[in-house]
């Protein structure tokens, strides 16, 4: 505007210099402010940072509710199995695959804990917090489908187990290997022994029971590199001379295999109560050997029917 103001009194002043009427300019009205620029500048407007990008948090998984027991006296269960397979001859070792799913399940469904050997040994001769339905699920021998059935189905329903293996069986036709075994031990998974060639220790010499008893853990631990601290007698068979091997090996309990409650104390720290799950068992029968029940809405409704092919392991 200032600039057009000067124009036009120059022009004024050069037509009065040629002799032209003077021309008496209307006053232009020169705004006091500040003009407005022709192109404003634009102010920014705020913008907000963005957060970091949300990540997801899983809930927490609830910890198991702790119940003190012990000294001396314990309550918990510890069921046997050792084959979870079909068998062709209905063979008393042999829970096919559907039965174990529904009584693994129903364990799960009725809030029952796994916890480890040296858990209850703890439990038994000091006194522990345990979770307030402890369970111990083992499986002997070794056999190959303990590792490709009931493993996965145990994954499944968050419990682990323990392996009494025998150590001249490892590696051998429908037995596990050194590497599956191990990757059990990685999931959280215990060894323990069960002897070296499956004898039944009442027939068989002191000596004999020696190597089956001390050596068969010195050299389990050799292999896997894994502490190997619990011993069950094959066939659940022992006697006095077995009992002070398994002392003078440094086990720190030993299985039984023939028991029917879930009473564990000092007195049968090394000859726990262990309850076998026969193929005649259901998810309903074996529940016998369960001190803790839950809601029965949880029983499988109808009898799985087996789908898989029958298999067969050489007997021990």
């Amino acid at each position: 505007m200032k600039k057009i103001w000067l124009l036009t009194l120059g022009t004024i002043l050069l037509l009065t210099a040629c002799g032209g009427t003077p021309i008496t300019p209307t006053p232009t009205l020169v705004p006091t402010s500040t003009a407005t620029p022709l192109s404003p500048t634009v102010t920014a407007s705020v913008t907000q940072t963005p957060s970091s990008t949300p990540t997801f948090t899983a809930s927490p998984i609830p910890t198991a509710t702790l119940v003190k027991q012990g000294p001396n006296s314990v309550l918990v269960p510890i069921l046997l199995y050792h084959r979870i397979a079909i068998s062709e001859t209905d063979h008393r070792y042999y829970v096919t695959p559907e039965t174990f799913e529904s009584e693994i399940r129903l364990l799960h469904d009725w809030e029952y804990t796994s916890i480890t050997t040296e858990m209850l040994v703890e439990a038994i001769t000091e006194g522990a917090e345990l979770p307030a339905r402890p369970v111990l699920i083992t499986f002997d021998d070794g056999n190959l489908d303990n590792y490709t059935t009931a493993f996965p189905i145990m994954q499944k329903y968050g419990f682990t187990g323990v392996m009494y293996l025998v150590n001249n069986y490892i590696g051998y036709d429908q037995y596990m290997n050194k590497d599956q075994i191990l990757e059990m031990v990685a999931a959280g998974w215990e060894v323990g022994s069960h002897s070296m060639n499956h004898f039944d220790l009442k027939a068989i010499s002191p000596q004999q029971q020696r190597n089956e008893i001390v050596e068969s853990r010195e050299l389990l631990e050799e292999l896997l590199g894994v502490p190997v601290l619990t011993f069950a007698y094959p066939f659940g068979s022992r006697n006095a001379s077995a009992y002070d091997y398994v002392h003078f090996a440094k086990y720190i309990a030993a299985m039984g295999a023939d028991g029917f409650t879930a009473d564990q104390g000092t007195g049968n720290l090394f000859s726990l109560q262990r309850s076998e799950i026969k193929g005649t068992d259901t998810a309903k029968t074996f529940t016998r050997f369960l001190p803790w029940h839950g809601d029965p809405i949880y029983f499988p409704t109808d009898t799985a029917t087996p789908t898989a092919t029958a298999t067969w392991t050489p007997k021990p």
